[in-house]
């Protein structure tokens, strides 16, 4: 089942893979996730949570950190420091700050209870601003907009991007100092961080989700990260995914749980994404709507809740979907993927 099993490297030698829809998948995913908090500002009626332990939207997230992990490090490895940190600005940050912009000044005027002149004259809309544009703080208030909503604030899913931004600069550092080049002290860190999981389950298993979010997300980012510094021996092997997500049921009564749950994401949406079985066709997104889908989803269905505050989480969903995939389509072809151009323009320039 390991031995024959095609390699990670195999896997990119192919013309196809699923990054880009399985990014999609996982930012609807998100959508529909927050349906639910949206409408009453708790996640323990998502039939996920209860399952798992975790919402389909966290699981989601896990997965976008796995992708980013392999990615990012297969960016820095094969392109230098420069052109990587280039390529991670001008991916992330033309993107938030215009949805910001839209979100504070557009819809926010919009669905304000005070006046345009008082909204604009509030001082908690700059502090917004800046707030989401420099520490990717997501609880912050819009004066006077979604006031009788559950969950007041407008931006609720960019405070992953202070985790990923911290794992970017980690492979950065990692990078400068030689150490991707040394696997082995990197499968070493994933190691400390995995038994601090398993060490934060034995001692305090009901202690804070900050805590646990702090060492998840970093944890799944690097063992991504490692699956393509080991792209000659990590195997693609769907027969073995099953049997690893089957083998996650007898470990949730134990403290072992959730770091086995971590790495099985980890490795498992990489599968999914490069095994050759799944790739023999491309079945790629004519657009990259995924992060666009990520950042507008929230304020959407805040939006409509706030107008509709009578439906429930499904139906609230269809048409906060719609409205989702319009505005991220808009996003991606106004501002991300001219973006992206620049950055071919100016690696080439250089």
């Amino acid at each position: 089942m390991i031995r024959g099993a095609p390699k990670v490297a195999e896997g990119l030698a192919n013309p196809h893979n699923n990054f880009g829809l399985l990014r999609l998948v996982m930012a609807i995913a998100v959508v529909v996730s927050h349906a639910f908090s949206v409408t009453d500002g708790r996640v323990e009626q998502e039939p996920w949570f209860h399952t798992s332990g975790f919402t389909l939207g966290e699981h989601a997230v896990n997965g976008f950190f796995a992708i980013s992990g392999f990615l990012v490090t297969m960016s820095f490895v094969r392109r230098g420091w420069r052109d990587y940190v280039l390529a991670r600005l001008l991916r992330i940050a033309p993107g938030l700050i215009a949805a910001t912009l839209v979100v504070a000044l557009v819809l926010g005027a919009a669905m304000s209870s005070l006046d345009l002149g008082g909204y604009f004259r509030d001082a908690r809309l700059w502090r917004f601003i800046e707030g989401t544009l420099v520490s990717f703080k997501s609880a912050a208030a819009l004066p006077g907009v979604f006031e009788h909503n559950p969950l007041q604030f407008p931006m609720g899913t960019v405070w992953t991007l202070k985790y990923e931004t911290l794992c970017y600069i980690g492979v950065l550092v990692a990078g400068l100092a030689g150490l991707l080049a040394k696997p082995r002290l990197m499968l070493a860190a994933a190691a400390a961080l995995t038994l601090a999981v398993v060490l934060r389950e034995v001692v305090v298993p009901h202690g804070s989700k900050g805590t646990e979010t702090a060492l998840r997300l970093p944890l799944i980012f690097l063992v991504g990260g490692l699956c393509y510094l080991y792209r000659e021996k990590v195997p693609l092997s769907l027969p073995l995914l099953a049997l690893a997500v089957l083998a996650l049921v007898p470990l949730s009564f134990t403290p072992l749980y959730k770091a086995a749950l971590f790495l099985v994401t980890a490795w498992g949406v990489l599968v999914l994404a490069l095994a050759p079985a799944l790739t023999r066709r491309s079945v790629e997104p004519p657009a990259d709507l995924s992060y666009g889908v990520y950042l507008y989803g929230w304020p959407a269905q805040q939006a409509l809740h706030a107008l509709f505050p009578g439906l429930a989480a499904v139906a609230l969903l269809w048409p906060s979907l719609l409205a989702t995939l319009l505005v991220a389509a808009l996003s991606w072809f106004l501002i991300e993927k001219p973006a992206l151009g620049l950055k071919r323009r100016l690696l080439r320039a250089r």
